[in-house]
């Protein structure tokens, strides 16, 4: 087992490795330039290496020093942020989104929120990956599926899952309106993650002559490559109400069922209640019904 160096001795390397000063290291430290030149050199003793090249006006890391400060500034960064999720932040929410929901429904959203709670910090970690709430430190998550999703978690129904297909206008320029079965088999299609196409054909009895369609990892892409005329996409209609109303996309009266995939918003069960994150929740589920 080999023995960590003395904390004191890795925060002036980490702050003179930053700095390349041992004097602006002192000031960022609050202590002398002395006391920091000295944690170095018994640093440097201890591990046997040369952590810094002392140059006429300032420092220079050598090779070695370079590739273990890295690695010391990651470890002090990560004590930073396991420090920072103790201390209460009570108007602080922190809410996972997939990038989709967080573009295309939260974002236009938000001003109001803004508007109705300025003191309430509501930041955004827009990922695709399943936060945790404890390792994550997330105080709500948007989620798609079906409950129960755990004894401790508490859920409430935002949106049902509602896919219709969607074009722009000027896509459909020479096709008559309301969409025939075999206008729509020959119109480009845009296909994302979901791959969802496949259920929709083959529930219309709809043969694709168009096999050639435009792949993107995300619906978002998918909503802004219909807006912008590359094809018909399917989506959640809640994620493109205001670009139907608005002109920008036409429902062209297809839908699909995609199984129990309903938009929920999650939250801990709590002994200690908190406003913010009830105020969030009240929030979500007006704005949720207002849509409706």
């Amino acid at each position: 087992m080999t023995d960590l160096p003395p904390l004191n001795g890795l925060r002036a390397f980490d702050v003179a490795g930053r700095r390349l000063n041992f004097r602006a290291a002192a000031d960022e430290m609050g202590v002398t330039q002395g006391a920091v030149a000295q944690q170095v050199r018994q640093l440097e003793a201890q591990l046997g290496v040369k952590l810094f090249e002392r140059l006429p006006k300032g420092l220079a890391l050598t090779s070695t020093g370079r590739s273990y400060h890295t690695r010391v500034a990651q470890a002090f960064a990560e004590l930073r942020s396991a420090t920072a999720h103790l201390k209460p932040e009570p108007n602080k929410v922190l809410i996972s989104v997939t990038p989709t929901f967080a573009a295309k429904w939260l974002i236009p959203n938000l001003p109001d929120f803004s508007d109705k709670y300025p003191d309430i910090d509501l930041r955004i970690l827009a990922t695709e990956k399943v936060s945790s709430f404890h390792s994550d430190g997330i105080d709500l998550a948007i989620r798609q599926g079906a409950p129960p999703f755990g004894a401790s978690i508490k859920a409430t129904l935002l949106f049902r899952q509602d896919v219709i297909a969607v074009a722009a206008p000027k896509l459909l320029a020479n096709v008559d309106l309301p969409i025939r079965p075999e206008a729509l088999s020959h119109l480009p299609k845009i296909h994302d993650a979901h791959d969802l196409w496949p259920g929709l054909l083959n529930a219309a009895g709809i043969a694709d002559q168009h096999k050639r369609g435009l792949r993107l990892s995300q619906t978002a892409l998918a909503i802004d490559a219909a807006i912008s005329g590359q094809g018909v996409a399917l989506v959640s209609r809640f994620l493109v109400s205001n670009e139907i109303a608005a002109g920008k996309l036409l429902d062209l009266g297809y839908s699909i069922g995609a199984g129990p995939q309903d938009f929920y918003l999650l939250a801990l069960r709590r002994s200690d209640p908190s406003r913010a994150i009830d105020t969030v929740v009240s929030w979500f589920t007006a704005q949720a019904q207002h849509q409706d």
